[in-house]
């Protein structure tokens, strides 16, 4: 049974990387871990989001989920960020969130967690690497300790990519499936293992 405290933090427009974030949470909370859930506030224009159905159906559908705070990183022992990507990069809203953890950052209360991401992208090579590098290199700044899922159970080796859960939305028209649902799954199982064991260990240590 896991002691661990995990936050999944994510940013979704149309639904895709709120799927895969309650697909995170399950694994986590299967192997025993107390899961917060947050998503980050919206940052695009009111007509913007307007403009397409998906994204304001989207908006409304998630409405009671609580917004994230730097409190959510602080509390928990690992922290799983979920993104679109933006041209191989990571979200706008998901950036400015992390930007905003400059004073956690500078009272070292960033680091020593575990980290791990995952990602929705519109085209098949549009950046289900690259936005997980790039969102890692935050993490290198805070201290943290970097969990992917690697090729360490055999659904990596069906999805294909060991850096974090990953999938292909063909610009919104593809939901996430059973592939992407058990590697997130396992994803968050992983996270959750790995701080277990870290959290018991400083224990012992201090």
């Amino acid at each position: 049974m896991s002691d661990a405290k995990v936050s999944v933090i994510y940013y979704s427009a149309t639904g895709s990387v709120w799927q895969l974030a309650k697909a995170v949470v399950q694994g986590a909370e299967k192997n025993g871990a107390e899961v917060r859930l947050r998503k980050v506030p919206e940052l695009a224009p009111e007509e913007a989001i307007a403009s397409n159905k998906g994204w304001s159906s989207h908006r409304l559908e998630t409405q009671d989920v609580v917004d994230a705070t730097a409190t959510d990183v602080t509390w928990a022992d690992a922290v799983v960020f979920g993104t679109p990507t933006r041209y191989g990069n990571v979200s706008a809203q998901l950036k400015q969130f992390l930007d905003s953890l400059g004073p956690q950052w500078a009272q070292g209360a960033l680091a020593n967690k575990v980290y791990s991401g995952f990602v929705s992208v519109g085209t098949a090579h549009g950046g289900h690497e690259s936005t997980l590098l790039a969102l890692y290199n935050t993490i290198y700044h805070f201290g943290g300790i970097v969990v992917a899922p690697g090729y360490t159970d055999p659904i990596k080796f069906q999805d294909g990519n060991p850096y974090g859960t990953s999938h292909t939305s063909a610009n919104g028209v593809n939901p996430p499936g059973d592939l992407e649902y058990s590697a997130a799954m396992f994803q968050g199982g992983r996270v959750t293992q790995v701080a277990t064991a870290l959290r018991r260990g400083f224990a012992i240590d201090a």
